[in-house]
């Protein structure tokens, strides 16, 4: 039996069947199979995901054949991407027909798929994450069918869809909506925390920006990208760590040799640096000696996908991280609260110990998004255990 684990390795386990299917009408044969036989589907992406969505005793669905950009639109800037392929490998096919996904994070080894799914974002008042850029999706109901609807047809469905963690269909392509390819021109500052928040406001107001806090040394870095040279501000108060410029999805992100495990929580904007300040508070009095990896606070713009935790608010997110194989519950859970106590949302594709008891109360659309769920997924073919105490449990 094959083991799969997670990027981070913190997620094994052994599922019935690993499939890789090589067109539409196997992925359509295994859920009819899967729903005759009472058993489970969960589809794996690059498994970057700290959340259990893709644990499952039966089968896991691999989309590793399916890539490709279609129908790239310079005009109205849209494509058309299969579903098995990685931010990064999207950003470049994309950029050669001269398209761009409005923003990534800091990582793109995902399957573009699975960073819509779980409202995977960027950093950036003016950028909303990456669910919003799906317009349109043909995907695999829980009953084997092929459905293909969009936000011109079918706008409410789609607000469900945008972000559903793989539990209404198996997404087989995406129309998404995207820019035309840009430049970006980046810098790092090393910075205090004081002059980082005390110029928080004025930072915001650039096209990208976000801040990594220090545990161990109370010093921030600043991370500013802006799509024109002249646009880069001024930062008297912070030395110069990095600068570089390039095509939009090369500066975006960033690679990642060490590998780590996260918390992150999607707060209000108006409560985040209250939030944050009781988070650094946290850590440097209980937590320093172990923590030596930053804390992340980004910007995002709200958007209104069911789901989506920027639904219906400009947020601020704040990410926590460990290394990866160290211990990190008991710090997690003891810094959880905090986010809770300020109104926080988690990402669905990190840590978290939420319930659908605690889930269903911040989200107001949350009915609305289970009956979408429910028609797509009449029989809960894709919803594991855990997927289970997610959306059920609890109601």
């Amino acid at each position: 039996m094959t083991i799969f684990k997670n990027w981070s390795g913190s997620m094994a386990f052994t599922p019935g069947e690993i499939v890789t299917p090589e067109g539409e009408e196997q992925v359509c044969d295994l859920v009819k199979k899967a729903c005759k036989e009472g058993k489970k589907v969960r589809v794996v992406g690059a498994g970057h995901s700290s959340s259990p969505l893709v644990r499952t005793d039966d089968y896991l669905l691999s989309l590793e054949h399916f890539s490709g950009v279609e129908d790239p639109d310079l005009e109205n800037h849209t494509a058309t991407v299969v579903a098995g392929m990685t931010v990064k490998e999207a950003g470049k096919d994309l950029f050669r027909y001269g398209l761009a996904m409005h923003n990534t994070g800091d990582v793109d080894v995902q399957t573009l798929a699975g960073a819509i799914g779980t409202g995977t974002h960027g950093t950036g008042v003016e950028l909303a994450n990456l669910s919003t850029m799906l317009w349109g999706v043909k995907m695999v109901t829980g009953t084997g069918d092929i459905v293909e609807l969009n936000k011109k047809n079918n706008e409410e469905d789609m607000k469900a869809l945008q972000v559903s963690m793989g539990s209404c269909g198996i997404f087989l392509k995406m129309q998404l909506q995207l820019e035309p390819a840009y430049h970006l021109y980046r810098k790092e500052y090393c910075v205090s925390l004081k002059d980082c928040l005390d110029h928080f406001e004025d930072l915001k107001k650039n096209r990208n920006f976000d801040f990594y806090w220090y545990p161990r040394t109370d010093l921030c870095k600043i991370r500013i990208m802006n799509t024109q040279e002249e646009e880069m501000p001024r930062i008297p108060y912070g030395t110069l760590d990095l600068e570089k410029e390039g095509p939009g999805h090369e500066i975006l992100p960033r690679s990642r040799h060490l590998k780590f495990d996260e918390m992150e929580y999607v707060l209000p904007k108006e409560r985040a640096i209250d939030c944050f300040l009781e988070v650094r508070k946290e850590v440097k009095e209980n937590f320093r000696r172990e923590v030596a990896w930053r804390i992340l606070v980004r910007t995002i713009k709200e958007d209104n996908a069911y789901l989506s935790p920027m639904s219906g608010r400009e947020s601020v997110t704040i990410s926590l991280h460990h290394n990866a194989g160290l211990s990190f519950w008991q710090y997690f859970k003891a810094i959880e609260p905090v986010f809770l106590k300020y109104g926080g949302r988690p990402h669905w594709g990190k840590k978290f110990t939420l319930k659908a008891q605690q889930l269903k109360d911040m989200y107001p659309n949350w009915a609305k998004f289970q009956q979408v769920r429910k028609k797509y997924d009449p029989e809960n073919t894709f919803l594991t255990p855990y997927m289970h105490n997610l959306f059920i449990s609890g109601q």
